[in-house]
């Protein structure tokens, strides 16, 4: 089933805005709404979520699992052990790092014998740290993670 980029948008806020209330969470959500690129953003060039609106689709798709296996693991206690806050900051901006980066080039390629030019996603990485501590840095310059929220973040891959 395909999404509209409003659908994604909205799941993604109700999430957030249920969970997320540590101080500077509106400042990083002002951004994500008009600093960014992040709802109409693709999660890769080539390969999961690589749509417009792919971005914020996997982080719902990855608090979702990460929510599921969490209580798996810990039965309904869980939040004694990870909070529903970290949980959505962990799995709602593991990828902040990819805001921004992807812009729309075309190349040729060839198309029952002709050749055409077809969109896809190409990658400008104009702050260079590695992919988890980017999504760290960033976060950091709006609200405080934990160690444990920055350690999984850092370490997603």
């Amino acid at each position: 089933m395909e999404r509209t980029l409003d659908e994604i948008k909205n799941e993604f806020l109700e999430i957030y805005k249920a969970n997320i209330n540590r101080e500077g969470a509106d400042k990083l959500l002002d951004y994500l709404l008009n600093g960014s690129d992040f709802f109409t953003a693709p999660a890769s060039g080539r390969r999961h979520s690589s749509y417009e609106g792919g971005l914020a689709q996997h982080c719902i798709n990855v608090y979702k699992r990460f929510k599921n296996i969490i209580k798996a693991e810990y039965g309904e206690d869980y939040a004694t052990i990870l909070p529903d806050e970290s949980i959505a900051i962990i799995a709602l901006l593991h990828d902040l790092c990819k805001v921004n980066t992807y812009t729309i080039d075309y190349r040729n390629q060839k198309v029952d014998g002709q050749w055409i030019q077809v969109p896809y996603y190409s990658y400008n990485n104009t702050l260079p740290y590695g992919h988890g501590e980017k999504s760290v840095y960033i976060i950091s310059g709006f609200m405080c993670l934990t160690r444990e929220e920055a350690m999984a973040i850092n370490w997603h891959m």
